[in-house]
């Protein structure tokens, strides 16, 4: 039969043997048969060996997960592929069709996929002359490439008006529709979470954050992320000292288990590490061994929670899966995780009934470790070396690794079971994460919560950021006196062109009752009304008043931790140089008697964005003043837009004809639970038009040489770039004058 192939390719014919051999061990006759039929049709498409060699490799993958039916199927697809000008998608839609595969895991499931590959290649190809499509379709490898993602995320209905949209709305537009199905534009993600089932993190994080309070004590935030997008190779949730972060969505399960629910098992587990986990080395444990040894370490923590709380039993049943002792062929496949996740069932569950000596011996020797005791997670460390060293196959180390019923998807990806010797030097190990203060001493008012802009959606995120204001902290004022005397050379340029903004001329003020002189005009006209018996205008006289400036200025400062960072050779930092300026601005300011007010900001996380008020506008360049602006420090991240209300809500009260909020920083608008950059600069750029319909001017003054870019997008050319930091006290307040002059 292998001899009545017909195939021009001699790579395939000088492979095809070899691969029979493995292939046969796998598929029925029938299947095999099937596969050759494709290899010659596949062939006779002539475009080149390598699909043909991919399809080989693949279809019998495909076949392992929905059927051998579908390599015929598989097989026809590709050709028709061929016969369309998108020859080039014809190798990624073979190689990612066993991952598809395994994601839909029924032979109709994987029809309905094709069917959509083709309805791809037929509505998204271009037509440059007559009706016949004579351009690849622009979209279609960015699709292939995606699907397994996507098909993690969706189901096939989903999935079919996720890209009916697409070719909707950006079939006219090459490089649009590449984007979109590249999942780079924000259409594509909005649209694919607006797709999706199940239980969103955004309408359940309250109750999770008040279940994990309740019950283990932890206050730390909780964010989302999504499995698709993840960069992750295994996007499982997990926790540092940034917070915890869980999957933004969970479909209910088949068994009634429901996406909440889900979030709490995932919680407890997590819970159950930081309590009873105490990191171990990983520098010299092979990949196979750090396996074993978490997957002990996980059995330990949940049978803890479920001593503690046996309700949790129920759970944790219902989401492990119930591998088939036996399925994973051990002679052909890489059957560590399958015989890791029977030995974790059997733990959990006490009618597992499973046979296999190695896992009754284990498991026996597991509940000997536990009971009566916490046992410790080096002992599960030594059991998880011994598991391997007495389990161990030589197909263990085949690329061909069994997945199927081997995800446990509510245990994290135990990140902090791990340390290691290069990053640890050799001092003591934190066990504890970092948790995030919600409060500091000194608040005594209640966050104020400020929604977020979505620039994905095209919605905003209301209630989403908790901002904290309070008074900035005292310290020495002589260290303004002193930093102001430095300058004083630039001190005294900047008199004289105070001098010139200063106002000059008189405004006449009529009908005063009060004035410097009589208004001639209403004085005759009072003693008319006076001498024909009806009451006269008392307000008989001219006062004269400086036409002043009329200007409210907020100074919002960016007190992030980069200002840390020392410039040039002088030693100081850029918070130095930055106390120099607002010092010496300050002091500008308050000769020209425009009202100024003071304020700084840092973030961690939107859950606590610090707003210090330095200086109010009715107060004067006193000692206090200068004494918070001389305790000023640097921590944190930049979470901008948030900031920017605050500063504008306060702006806003005042009564001027202008209202001008000037923001100093040095970087982009970033913070640590933020993995988006386009994020948080789309929301200060959303920050700055609310602002502006408010009647409120925004300007920036920005220490990063190369922030043209971001800078722009955020104020829309209202900025300047300072590109030698040591000379921002002097540009400052230059910039400040020519703004106001």
């Amino acid at each position: 039969m292998d001899a009545a192939v017909k195939c021009g390719y001699s790579r395939v014919r000088e492979l095809l043997p070899e691969a029979l051999g493995q292939v046969r061990r796998r598929l029925s006759e029938k299947g095999v048969r099937s596969l050759l039929e494709g290899v010659e049709l596949l062939c006779l498409m002539g475009r080149g060996a390598e699909p043909v060699l991919v399809f080989m490799e693949e279809a019998p993958e495909v076949a392992r997960h929905v059927g051998e039916e579908s390599i015929d199927a598989v097989a026809r697809a590709a050709y028709q592929i061929s016969r369309s000008p998108n020859a080039e998608a014809i190798v990624p839609f073979l190689q990612t069709l066993a991952a598809v595969a395994r994601r839909l895991e029924s032979l109709r499931s994987l029809e309905g996929y094709l069917e959509l590959v083709q309805e791809m290649v037929e509505k998204t190809s271009i037509s440059i002359h007559g009706s016949h499509a004579t351009m690849a379709s622009p979209g279609l490898v960015p699709f292939l490439e995606n699907a397994p993602r996507l098909l993690g995320e969706l189901n096939i209905g989903g999935l079919r008006r996720w890209m009916a949209y697409g070719i909707r709305q950006h079939n006219h537009h090459p490089d649009h529709l590449a984007d979109y199905f590249r999942l780079d534009s924000p259409d594509s993600r909005a649209v694919m979470q607006r797709e999706r089932d199940g239980t969103l993190l955004v309408d359940v994080e309250r109750r999770l954050a008040l279940f994990q309070r309740a019950l283990w004590g932890i206050e730390d935030p909780i964010y989302p992320y999504s499995r698709m997008l993840d960069e992750r190779s295994d996007p499982r949730p997990y926790f540092d000292e940034g917070g915890i972060f869980l999957p933004d969505v969970n479909d209910d399960a088949d068994d009634g288990i429901s996406g909440f629910e889900q979030y709490l098992a995932a919680l407890a587990h997590m819970a159950g590490h930081r309590r009873w986990t105490v990191p171990v080395f990983a520098d010299n444990r092979s990949p196979m061994q750090r396996l074993a040894i978490e997957t002990f370490e996980d059995c330990r923590i949940e049978h803890l929670l479920m001593r503690e709380y046996p309700g949790l039993r129920r759970l944790f049943l219902a989401l492990h899966p119930v591998p088939v002792e036996g399925e994973c062929d051990e002679a052909q496949e890489a059957c560590i995780r399958h015989r890791l996740a029977l030995l974790s069932r059997a733990i959990l569950d006490p009618r597992h009934g499973y046979a296999s000596p190695h896992i009754l011996e284990f498991r026996r020797r597991f509940f000997e470790a536990v009971e009566g005791s916490e046992s410790s997670t080096a002992e599960m460390e030594e059991l998880g070396i011994q598991f391997m060293a007495r389990t161990r196959r030589a197909s263990d180390a085949s690329a061909n690794v069994w997945f199927k019923d081997t995800e446990i998807p509510y245990r994290d990806d135990n990140r902090n079971l791990w340390r290691f010797h290069e990053l640890d030097d050799d001092e003591d190990f934190a066990v504890e994460p970092t948790r995030t203060e919600a409060r500091e001493a000194g608040d005594t008012l209640p966050p104020r919560l400020y929604p977020e802009w979505d620039y994905t959606t095209g919605t905003y995120r209301p209630d989403w950021v908790s901002l904290f204001e309070s008074l900035h902290p005292a310290g020495e004022p002589a260290l303004v006196d002193r930093l102001l005397a430095r300058h004083h050379r630039v001190a005294k340029q900047l008199e004289r062109l105070l001098d010139l903004l200063k106002p000059q001329s008189y405004v006449r003020l009529r009908y005063q009752e009060e004035g410097s002189e009589l208004d001639l005009d209403v004085a005759i006209r009072s003693l008319i009304d006076y001498r024909s018996g009806h009451d006269p205008d008392p307000r008989i006289n001219v006062s004269h008043k400086h036409d002043d400036r009329d200007i409210a200025v907020t100074l919002l400062l960016d007190l992030s931790e980069s200002l840390g960072q020392p410039v040039g050779g002088g030693g100081q930092t850029v918070l130095e140089l930055e106390q120099e300026a607002v010092a010496l601005l300050t002091w500008a300011i308050e000769r020209l008697g425009d009202r100024l007010s003071i304020a700084g900001f840092h973030s961690n996380t939107r859950h606590e964005v610090r707003y210090y008020h330095i200086k109010g506008f009715n107060e004067g360049f006193d000692l206090d003043v200068k004494a918070r602006l001389a305790a000023m420090g640097a921590g944190w991240s930049t979470r901008m837009g948030a900031a920017m209300r605050h500063a504008g809500h306060y702006l806003s009260h005042q009564k001027a004809d202008k209202k001008l909020l000037l923001v100093l920083t040095d970087g982009e608008p970033s913070d640590v639970d933020v993995r988006d950059e386009r994020h948080l600069i789309e929301d200060a750029r959303m920050a700055v038009r609310e602002l502006e319909s408010d009647g409120i001017y925004s300007y920036c003054i920005n220490l990063d040489p190369a922030g043209d870019a971001y800078v722009n997008d955020i104020f829309s050319g209202r900025y300047t770039i300072v590109d030698n930091v040591e000379r921002l006290p002097e540009r400052l307040p230059r910039i400040f004058l020519s703004l106001t002059g």
